[in-house]
């Protein structure tokens, strides 16, 4: 084989070689398209994961919100509730004291020790008491009764109705909250040995300690009232107080 033939050989391999390599260039344009793809899906995540994130905030945020104001309503319902059994227990010292109020004063000469212990002589003392009772019982006039009640034991210190007038008062104060001027005045009550509403001043005492926190005297005064009242109505409140 002579020197040309050789070099048309080799030209020809070296052709045939070179066609695989002009082609491999058409994938690279392909990956190219590939990757400007990728990098639009991976936008798209990202977006979609942002977005997530900020629904996820307001989610939070939102429920957070609704905690707050279920915390608010119950709250307040919690304080409805103890404004409507103040009340309900001044209505029913109402209905006590109603039925239990010492009868309108009676001129006789023939009067005994006993009747005359059970009201006073004296016509404006009976009406002045009167007057502040039925600003409860028939105006429910809270306040104007207040003021009457005050202005009673002022001027009639040491009237028969002097207990029953401090234990409204204590009625009166406790339905507003107002702790530290019913505790005054129920204290005067529980002073009276003979007095009816003694044993409920004493109950009433001891509520009022509880709901500032001295659960020890709250204690001692609901063990107080079961020892010295045992059997009545009273008692039996004290002794549910202590259970609780």
């Amino acid at each position: 084989m002579n020197s040309n033939t050789l070099r048309t050989l080799s030209l020809a391999l070296l052709v045939s070689a070179a066609v695989p390599v002009t082609a491999a260039p058409a994938p690279v344009t392909e990956l190219g398209g590939s990757s400007g793809s990728i990098e639009r899906l991976e936008r798209m995540l990202q977006a979609r994961n942002q977005m997530q994130l900020d629904m996820q905030r307001q989610l939070d945020q939102m429920a957070g919100e609704i905690d707050q104001l279920r915390g608010t309503v119950e709250r307040n319902s919690h304080e409805l509730n103890q404004m409507l059994e103040r009340q309900r227990d001044l209505y029913r010292e109402i209905d006590s004291l109603r039925n239990a109020k010492p009868a309108p004063a009676v001129e006789t000469s023939t009067e005994t020790t006993d009747t005359k212990d059970s009201y006073s002589s004296n016509q404006s003392e009976n009406a002045e008491y009167d007057a502040a009772v039925n600003l409860i019982l028939k105006e429910k006039n809270y306040a104007g009764a207040t003021d009457a009640f005050n202005a009673f034991l002022a001027k009639y210190p040491d009237s028969i109705y002097t207990p029953n007038a401090h234990y409204w008062l204590g009625q009166l104060y406790f339905s507003k909250s107002d702790f530290a001027a019913a505790k005054k005045n129920f204290t005067a009550v529980s002073q009276v040995q003979k007095s009816s509403k003694r044993a409920d001043a004493l109950l009433k005492l001891g509520m009022i300690a509880e709901k500032e926190g001295d659960k020890a005297g709250a204690n001692a005064l609901f063990t107080q009232v079961v020892k010295e009242y045992p059997g009545t109505t009273t008692a039996k409140q004290a002794e549910k107080q202590l259970s609780q």
